[in-house]
């Protein structure tokens, strides 16, 4: 059953593979798209499937994965047309990597020698192998969201033991980035203290094991459902937003509030 579920599957993949090649040379479209020209497409397919798995949609899960293999695929035909890669590298490259990384799996080291913290410091080591950097801090990707990126990069720091202590240190680093922003005099200067700011704040919630990125998408989702509130209102009473004063606009506000939203 296996061996014939493993058939259908490489059938379904290498079908997909000849139709994205077949798309190269003939859709006038797609022959002209260049690695450069589709790559905000990947990161766009790659939140829409982190919203379906969020929301428990498989219906949407399906849709999404697909459109995120597409991605690979495309990218990687591109790259063959280029004469560069095909698909069967970075295939041949990930197997690779996943047998590399998992030697209690697929080598002679006992899952039990790697328990808890010592199996993701293993883990780590393997990766740091696999690379020649001159800093922990090489391989975060430039473009993540500004707040992972920020996390990611704190992390990599307090595991050589740069970290705050304490959540009251990092209180005190927050204040007084506060200050210095209040004091900014320039655009430039007060882009430079807000950026610090933001900074600590990371750190803050690292220091009490919030991850910013989901509490700011938290935040962001009350802020919508309650202006929605005050839309739905305003359409109830047929008042134009833009004839409402603030003062009503902040009881409704306060009003949604109440309400849970």
């Amino acid at each position: 059953m296996e061996k014939t579920e493993c058939k259908r599957e490489g059938i379904s993949f290498q079908e997909v593979v000849d139709i994205v090649k077949k798309l190269r040379k003939e859709c006038p479209w797609d022959r002209e798209q260049t690695n450069q020209s589709i790559k905000n497409n990947l990161i766009e397919e790659a939140y829409e499937l982190f919203e379906a798995i969020e929301s428990d949609d498989d219906e949407a899960m399906i849709e999404e994965l697909g459109d995120l293999l597409l991605q690979v695929v495309f990218h990687s035909q591109i790259k063959k047309d280029e004469g560069s890669f095909d698909i069967n590298d970075v295939l041949e490259n990930l197997k690779e990597k996943l047998i590399r990384r998992h030697p209690h799996v697929f080598g002679n080291v006992k899952y039990s020698q790697l328990e808890g913290e010592d199996h993701l410091k293993k883990w780590e080591a393997i990766k740091e192998k696999e690379k020649d950097r001159e800093s922990i801090l090489d391989g975060i990707p430039k473009r993540m969201p500004a707040l992972m990126r920020a996390v990611k990069v704190q992390k990599k720091m307090a595991k050589v033991g740069f970290d705050w202590e304490n959540p009251e240190d990092v209180w005190e680093k927050v204040v007084e980035e506060l200050y210095e922003l209040k004091n900014a005099k320039t655009y430039k200067e007060k882009k430079h203290e807000i950026g610090d700011l933001l900074i600590a704040i990371t750190n803050l919630a690292r220091a009490y094991g919030i991850d910013p990125e989901e509490a700011l998408h938290h935040s962001i989702d009350r802020t919508v459902n309650r202006f929605q509130y005050i839309e739905k209102k305003a359409k109830e009473e047929n008042i134009k937003l833009e004839e409402m004063n603030l003062d009503d606009m902040e009881q409704l506000w306060q009003e949604a509030k109440s309400k849970g939203l």
